[in-house]
């Protein structure tokens, strides 16, 4: 039976290319996850967006010289074209900076406060005589007073992970300001979400996904709040650029990025629907009861989307459909959050700013989007930080990727070509062998194993099963040896071939969530005119806010199970084969590496 599925992406910000701890961190995981239900035949939705109002955005703005909403628009323009060169396929990738979701979001606000969770209280905020306005919290950073970090953010700590009480830094300093200018706290009102009223009902949540969240998703949750429990949260800042808060009299004010952006996993569904044609469609993944929702972060983000994100879609309750559709119909929460931990690089932490990344656009000109999936699947950071080293990356790609798998089906697919003149073999499957059989059961019951773990986001697992069964594909045609008994028995050599054929034609659509450009390729080579995925294209959206470009994902024509033992014709025509993947030269390493830290 076909399952509702929403793959929901952590929103970059537009401040900064995607490295590759970004890419494994999230966007990745997601579209494996989200390419396997789609082969699976359930009815999946992956979405997420530019995040265009946090206060990254509007610092490097700051320091460019230039208009937040040009510099906005620059970055997520580029995360376009990243995520179409490697292939993550969004429904729908779109922006915080909406009319749409300045809607779903100010409606999500008016639903807390309908149901008495917000409340205003006046507070002290950093204010910087220097340029007469009060500062965000990323403006301001300084010593952590839990942990005794420097370079804390006067809201959250990210070595220590802690919310911070910005009235508490030690030595808080402007960012944009250095020493000419000393932050001092002034007062002004702010609206609060009373997330201790919610706390109960956070917690029950947690434990009831004990039996599947990761131990160090729900373990890190559950710590923090038998630690410092839910504590009323400010909602709103003194922000010229954001959403409105939508309360007469609170001009000059916004929603605070924390809040509203996470709010996107609503609103980008809510717009794919209208765009598509059918207003109502989001529906199927937020207000049915049986729809799983997957939100895929990194470990910094873990806290946000597992406690305060429920705690507003609890407070809501139906309140949100009464406002936004008229109906008191009650928004479901997410299923699972398979946050990922950090990868580094060389054994260092990755540093944007001093070029210690692999860019991933920058990495695109040199490598295949494949090659570097299955290097960040194989390496990817699920259950501690990773690193990513060049020596391995080549090590992965030489012997695994091209040896064991790209081998396999390339040396299958040709001499099938050249010695049953471009056709699969044309033999009798009733009359395979029992070694013959035996390997296609193995390949068989591996759609399960794989499955399995794709269903519970074990994806490193999960390709390393799938790499197991072409190695017994390998295994299975050194036994057989077909290349010599073609010349003394071509008809065991065509019952071999026929076999390997139907093997590496499942382990096609096995390999296919994490290499889907050449498990396409492959999927020609062996003669089939439809497609295993649909196809990527973007889209401008016009509204009130201007004109935005989107990502969006059209899906083939049918939508039938293809999990499953793919099925070969005897006989069946082949086109030309050619190499899946490259051998990369050992001299690959050192020159990467010195890339690092080199100034562009």
């Amino acid at each position: 039976m076909s399952e509702n599925i929403l793959v929901a992406v952590a929103w970059p910000y537009a401040n900064a290319e995607i490295h590759v701890g970004n890419l494994t961190g999230s966007h990745l995981p997601g579209d494996i996850v989200a390419r396997y239900h789609r082969l699976k035949g359930n009815k999946t939705l992956m979405i997420t967006g530019t995040d265009s109002h946090g206060t990254p955005v509007t610092m490097s703005a700051d320091k460019l010289g230039k208009p937040v909403e040009e510099v906005y628009k620059f970055y997520h323009e580029g995360f376009i074209e990243l995520f179409q060169k490697i292939g993550i396929s969004y429904d729908l990738y779109t922006t915080t900076h909406s009319e749409n979701h300045f809607k779903v979001a100010q409606n999500m606000f008016l639903a807390l406060q309908k149901n008495g969770f917000l409340f205003t209280k006046v507070e002290p905020q950093w204010f910087s005589p220097g340029l007469n306005r009060f500062l965000p919290d990323r403006y301001i950073e300084g010593t952590c007073y839990i942990c005794g970090s420097d370079g804390a953010r006067s809201d959250q700590c990210d070595v220590c992970g802690n919310v911070l009480d910005p009235a508490k830094l030690v030595n808080p300093k402007s960012k944009i300001e250095g020493d000419r200018s000393s932050p001092e706290l002034r007062e002004t009102e702010h609206f609060y979400i009373d997330l201790s009223k919610l706390e109960p009902d956070v917690k029950k949540y947690l434990q009831d996904r004990a039996s599947y969240m990761r131990d160090t998703v729900l373990g890190e949750s559950l710590r923090k709040i038998e630690a410092e429990g839910l504590k009323p949260r400010a909602i709103t800042r003194d922000l010229d650029w954001g959403i409105p808060v939508p309360v007469q009299g609170w001009e000059g004010k916004c929603l605070y990025v924390w809040f509203e952006a996470v709010i996107g996993y609503l609103s980008a569904p809510i717009e794919w629907a209208q765009i598509s044609g059918n207003k109502d469609a989001w529906r199927e993944w937020w207000t049915n009861p049986a729809a799983k929702q997957f939100h895929f972060i990194g470990k910094d983000n873990i806290f946000f989307h597992t406690s305060l994100w429920p705690a507003e879609l609890m407070g809501v309750g139906s309140a949100f459909m009464e406002l936004f559709a008229g109906e008191e119909i009650p928004l479901i929460v997410p299923y699972d959050v398979p946050a990922n931990q950090f990868m580094n690089l060389e054994g260092k932490k990755i540093s944007g700013s001093r070029n210690w990344a692999v860019w991933v656009r920058d990495a695109l000109t040199r490598f295949d989007p494949d090659a570097i999936r299955y290097y960040l699947t194989a390496n990817m950071p699920e259950a501690k930080d990773s690193d990513w080293d060049w020596a391995e990356f080549v090590a992965r790609n030489n012997n695994e990727l091209v040896a064991t798998w790209g081998n396999l089906a390339n040396r299958v697919l040709s001499f099938s070509y050249k010695h049953w003149e471009g056709r699969a073999p044309n033999v009798d499957a009733s009359a395979l062998r029992e070694a013959d059989l035996e390997l296609l059961k193995t390949i068989e019951n591996g759609f399960n194993v794989v499955g399995a773990e794709l269903e519970a986001v074990r994806l490193r697992s999960a390709l390393s099963e799938a790499l197991k069964l072409a190695t017994a594909v390998n295994q299975y045609l050194d036994a057989q040896s077909p290349w010599s008994a073609v010349k003394t028995d071509k008809e065991s050599a065509a019952k071999t071939i026929y076999t390997a054929l139907k093997a590496v034609n499942s382990l096609k659509v096995i390999f296919a969530p994490f290499l889907p450009f050449t498990c396409e390729k492959l999927h020609k080579f062996l003669g089939y005119e439809s497609t295993l995925f649909g196809e990527q294209y973007t889209e401008t959206v016009k509204d009130a806010l201007g004109e935005h470009l989107v990502l969006r994902y059209r899906p083939p024509a049918r939508n039938e199970n293809q999990w499953k033992a793919a099925e070969l014709e005897p006989g069946q025509k082949l086109n030309q084969p050619a190499p899946l993947f490259r051998k990369l030269d050992p001299s690959v390493v050192e020159e990467e590496r010195a890339r690092l830290g080199a100034q562009s």
